[in-house]
């Protein structure tokens, strides 16, 4: 476990970004508008939270303000945005804009996930003192691009029968 945890921020890390994936996709894929779904979406977004919030915290990769911590607050900014208008439920269409975002949050993490699987690739992406190589930067952005382009795929199939049945709101 010492080579997938590396402190108590990082044992917090994996352990919310676990539950975020399980319960993102959950919410994604099940009815909404639910007690169930509501439940467990307030549970995907405290655990983005506390993810985002760790993240920010660890510095082992670069030892300073990296790329992870900038996409870190485009995952902050995407939740917050996608998470207020079902507080707020005061804007036209807030049902849409809850959906729209929340569902890019969860495409994020699924990115974010793909990145930290090759992150974590042996000795093929860093040299002998721990530095990324340069193949680290293709492989984390090939993996995540793929995600993201297959949430781009699905978002732009499902969005028309999403906005009609959204847009109630």
């Amino acid at each position: 476990m010492e080579n997938i945890v590396s402190s108590t921020t990082g044992f917090i890390h994996l352990v919310v970004s676990v539950i975020a994936l399980i319960t993102g996709l959950w919410v994604l894929c099940s009815p909404k508008g639910t007690k169930r779904h509501k439940q467990i979406g307030y549970l995907y977004a405290l655990s983005m939270a506390l993810l985002n919030l760790t993240a920010f915290m660890i510095y082992k990769l670069y030892g300073k303000f990296g790329i992870f911590h900038w996409l870190a607050v485009v995952s902050s900014i995407t939740l917050i945005i996608g998470i207020y208008p079902v507080i707020r439920k005061k804007a036209k269409n807030y049902l849409l804009t809850h959906f729209s975002f929340m569902y890019w949050s969860v495409i994020g993490l699924y990115c974010a996930f793909a990145a930290e699987v090759f992150s974590r690739l042996p000795g093929i992406v860093r040299t002998q003192t721990g530095e990324p190589m340069t193949v680290f930067y293709k492989l984390v952005g090939l993996a995540s691009g793929l995600v993201m382009f297959t949430g781009i795929i699905i978002y732009i199939r499902l969005k028309p029968k999403w906005t009609k049945q959204y847009r109630r709101a």
